[in-house]
């Protein structure tokens, strides 16, 4: 049955928190995971040039299919109809790629890497989210060799979430843009940084009838923003936390270690979310309560990506180093994991006394 502790073995502090090691991870730098809309199955794209697909059986995870860019790839994401992925890096193009015939397609192109690939699955039509260094956004008709439409962004692309009809994108420069892609995408609106700090992740979150309210967003300086679109008390309702930091220091002249945070999810049915960090932990929160529900033991390395699988019974994160402390503290000898946990029980919210 899934959910038993893996008994592969490595270092003797490499999984402390006893979950699901998936095998066959990449030799380099994971850049995001992600799992399947409606199956369960799980993507990761690597700086090793590669993305990497398992299915997630009841005996454990296992390695189905690979394929390869010409340079590191930055991102990854699933179809809605799950039978295809996205890849896209730092070879300036995305793909895509059929998983049944194992077969990929260059879809489309930018004039620097492309940081996110995301699906936009609409009501009355679908296409493919590019967000660039080259500062534009791209949609795109898979089938046609140029974009349907090219918006300019204000800065570099740093970090993207889609939840139809609603896409945030955090840029360079702490700039905050949000667009509504009903009929024709365009700019809703720009929104002034609730965070000091640069942008390092972002996810939309959505109410009981799975429609965006708002956003989690994400600094290098370990602190969340909780925003919410609409409304009547900005004031009451938006809020920033602290998380992945040390314990304070018990001396005045201490300092205190604060990580960045790499990646936000969301858990579909719950609501409530999970944050990961360059500590090496994975923290789960209720936003509504303003509470903390969980925090693992620290990993080796930076927890780089996270996510939940369709149903919500699953949790994975990725270890590797995420460049925060430079090329110069790299180790290319230190192994990457990605684990799996059972999640219902860690993320249900705590009921009210």
């Amino acid at each position: 049955m899934f959910g038993g502790s893996t008994s592969v073995s490595h270092t003797p502090n490499h999984n402390p928190n006893k979950d699901i090691e998936v095998p066959s991870c990449p030799d380099d730098s994971i850049s995001k995971i992600s799992f399947s809309p409606n199956a369960n199955y799980l993507l990761a794209s690597s700086w090793d040039n590669s993305v990497r697909c398992w299915e997630v059986a009841d005996t454990g995870p296992v390695a189905k299919a690979q394929i390869a860019h010409s340079a590191p790839v930055l991102s990854c994401c699933w179809h809605a109809d799950g039978t295809k992925a996205f890849t896209a890096g730092c070879d300036n193009t995305a793909k895509i790629w059929d998983l049944a015939s194992n077969q990929t397609m260059d879809v489309a192109a930018h004039e620097s890497p492309i940081r996110s690939v995301n699906w936009v699955q609409g009501k009355s039509y679908s296409c493919l989210m590019t967000g660039s260094w080259d500062k534009t956004l791209k949609f795109w008709d898979t089938r046609a060799p140029t974009p349907s439409l090219v918006l300019q962004l204000p800065e570099r692309c740093y970090c993207v979430d889609v939840q139809y009809p609603m896409a945030v994108v955090g840029t360079a420069n702490r700039g905050l843009v949000v667009y509504q892609l009903e009929n024709q995408p365009s700019e809703y609106k720009k929104i002034d940084s609730p965070l000091k700090y640069q942008h390092r992740c972002i996810s939309i979150f959505t109410d009981k009838n799975q429609q965006p309210t708002g956003f989690a967003l994400g600094s290098i300086e370990g602190r969340v923003a909780i925003h919410y679109m609409q409304t009547t008390n900005p004031g009451k309702d938006n809020f920033t936390f602290k998380c992945h930091r040390s314990a304070p220091p018990s001396q005045p002249n201490q300092a205190q270690e604060i990580y960045a945070v790499n990646d936000i999810a969301f858990h579909h049915q719950h609501g409530t979310l999970s944050t990961v960090g360059s500590d090496g932990r994975f923290s789960f929160w209720d936003k509504d309560a303003r509470m903390k529900l969980k925090t693992s033991e620290a990993m080796e390395q930076p927890i780089v990506s996270c996510g939940f699988n369709y149903d919500g019974q699953i949790f994975g994160y990725a270890v590797s180093y995420d460049w925060s402390k430079g090329h110069e503290n790299y180790f290319s000898q230190k192994k990457n994991y990605i684990f799996l946990r059972k999640a219902e029980d860690d993320l249900r919210p705590k009921k009210k006394k």
